[in-house]
């Protein structure tokens, strides 16, 4: 039988007269794509790219891309649709650590073992798996770009294991603790922030970020619309965290009295500098109504404020635990708690808070028990 002419999308491999192998595929329109390489194996592995890419009718891969080009032009695609703080975050995890490693390495030439070996060299260094695993996280979603782009044929992140990113440890204040805590705090310029703290579970930056015409003390409630964070070019208030994060939260007396007194405070104090005062509506400024450094907040005010109620050296965070905690502890709704806090769904809350699910289980039976009893 003879042989025919290949068709549009077969390959052949052959080695040329200077000892190195090559493939070539024909496309549509008489274009002819080759490919070159050290070994068969080498160009049998390009070749089967270069045709999964011509049947699945994308591009074929460009190996003279490189990864750092790649990432780059891949960043500045991401920048409008993700808050400028995970923008500058992305950014450093690919600055400081994938590109001084992966940069010059072709895309289209980028294996798992390119990736897993860098994991291994940065924990070796001492990057901690935390951070590993985020890193992980932004070259897995840049690399799913480039395959939906057609840019490669497949994400090699997919065949990659990172290191588990390890939960950082809660803390939590007892109830004691709690009361000691707010005691101290009673009468401190910043004393409402730690009530909202302890008794709403609200962020640092949702605290921060708190305008005066989201509060209402009639109806004892607030609006959380708003974070604020740090990024290059300054403080500023951004969107939540999620979208459930944008919520309504109730206040409790305790809340409600210390905002009552923050606020009395701050008139006599705009009063006091006049013109000099910003007036942005902000609930908890600096010194002229300017957004508070969040550092500042842990540094001045929140650790010697420990230091002086005698209580363990806690996360500002772990204001959150604790609200949280104290919660359901007292037979709070996990549903409800979930929606104090902002989480976008509920298992999350109970997910965190697997600890006190003994103390409600021993709840549920002791009502179980009264009911009966009558």
């Amino acid at each position: 039988m003879l042989k025919g002419k290949r068709a549009n999308g077969e390959g052949t491999i052959y080695r040329r007269k200077d000892g190195r192998w090559a493939a070539a595929v024909s496309l549509d329109r008489g274009v002819r794509k080759h490919f070159l390489g050290r070994t068969r194996e080498e160009v049998a592995r390009k070749l089967a790219v270069g045709l999964k890419a011509s049947h699945d009718g994308v591009p074929l891969p460009n190996e003279r891309l490189t990864t750092a080009q790649f990432l780059r032009d891949w960043l500045q695609s991401a920048r409008p649709s993700v808050r400028v703080s995970t923008y500058d975050r992305y950014e450093q995890l690919l600055r400081l650590h994938a590109l001084p490693a992966l940069g010059r390495i072709p895309l289209a030439r980028l294996t798992p073992q390119h990736l897993q070996r860098l994991y291994a060299e940065k924990l070796a260094s001492g990057l901690s798996p935390r951070s590993v695993h985020h890193l992980h996280a932004v070259l897995h979603r840049a690399l799913r770009q480039a395959s939906c782009w057609g840019v490669v044929p497949r994400n090699v992140a997919d065949l990659v294991a990172p290191p588990r990113g390890q939960r950082r440890q809660m803390s939590c204040l007892s109830p004691d603790q709690a009361r000691t805590l707010l005691a101290t705090a009673s009468g401190d310029r910043l004393e409402a922030v730690y009530a909202l703290a302890v008794t709403t579970g609200m962020r640092r930056g949702e605290i921060l970020a708190l305008q005066w015409k989201y509060v209402d003390l009639e109806t004892g409630s607030l609006q959380v619309v708003g974070t604020l964070q740090r990024t290059r070019e300054g403080l500023s208030i951004a969107e939540p965290k999620t979208d459930r994060s944008r919520r309504q939260v109730a206040l409790s007396a305790t809340a409600a009295q210390a905002l009552r007194k923050h606020r009395a405070a701050q008139a006599s104090q705009r009063l006091l500098l006049g013109a000099a005062w910003q007036d942005l509506d902000l609930v908890f400024t600096n010194d002229i109504g300017g957004p508070m450094e969040p550092a500042n907040l842990i540094r001045r005010s929140f650790q010697p404020l420990l230091k002086r109620a005698g209580l363990p050296p806690i996360r500002f965070h772990d204001l959150r635990h604790t609200a949280a905690t104290l919660m359901l502890s007292q037979g709070v709704h996990p549903k409800i708690v979930s929606e104090m806090l902002g989480h976008s769904q509920i298992n999350i809350t109970l997910d965190l808070y697997s600890h006190v699910t003994p103390t409600l289980q021993r709840q549920a039976a002791a009502a179980v028990d009264d009911l009966l009893s009558l």
